[in-house]
């Protein structure tokens, strides 16, 4: 059975024994309950971005401590530890992460698979018109000042009918919440809120535009 633990113990000094990559992975939690939670933690993340990625200690306990305040305080207050309810605002990012590890075979972490999953619902918030695209561009920008790719082949693979596998998530994800969908996006930096549906030409508009920036990243600059 799963229940919330009595406590938990974070011994910094665990990380030692972690590859770059998978301490990187777990920043993308941070971001994510920043985004929906704490506007002054997404502007302390920016501002510690080149620390973090070098993996300097002092800026990974900041994150680590905070993001782990922010994770309590929500399974303290929201009432439902449980989550039997089907509003789960901590799991931003991952309805498409999920079924993205899945299609990879696991060969994406959670973490890398989070980060573009985030980078779909923020482009997806701003083509519903929740957001600013400048705000989008800020998101987006920080996942990669952190290390992570926002792209990966999975989002392009296709079934028998020629149908996006990726959005098959959906339909997973809302079985997962016991039959409604809800769906956390962003209405500004630090605060979520909840949607019911996901049209799917503008989530495929979203995955085209992720394939479009990835492209131009691996072009060399002149």
């Amino acid at each position: 059975t799963f229940a919330p633990p009595f406590a938990v113990i974070n011994d910094f000094q665990l990380l030692a024994s972690l590859s770059p990559r998978d301490k990187r992975a777990g920043y993308v939690e941070a971001v994510k309950v920043a985004l929906i939670r704490d506007r002054a933690f997404f502007e302390t993340i920016e501002r510690d971005a080149e620390a973090l990625r070098e993996f300097e200690p002092v800026a990974m306990q900041r994150l680590i401590f905070r993001c782990a305040e922010l994770h309590l305080n929500h399974i303290a207050t929201s009432g439902d530890p449980f989550e039997f309810g089907s509003a789960r605002p901590l799991d931003f990012g991952h309805w498409a992460a999920h079924k993205l590890e899945q299609l990879s075979e696991y060969r994406i972490r959670h973490g890398e698979a989070v980060a573009i999953g985030i980078a779909l619902d923020v482009i997806y918030s701003q083509r519903a018109g929740l957001i600013p695209e400048a705000t989008s561009a800020r998101i987006l920008s920080l996942l990669e000042k952190l290390g992570f790719e926002l792209f990966s082949n999975e989002l392009l693979h296709v079934d028998a009918q020629g149908r996006l596998m990726i959005l098959t998530g959906l339909e997973e994800f809302r079985e997962h919440l016991g039959g409604e969908l809800t769906i956390t996006l962003l209405a500004e930096v630090g605060r979520g809120i909840e949607a019911h549906e996901m049209r799917v030409p503008e989530v495929v508009e979203a995955i085209r535009e992720l394939h479009q920036r990835a492209l131009r990243r691996s072009q060399p600059s002149a």
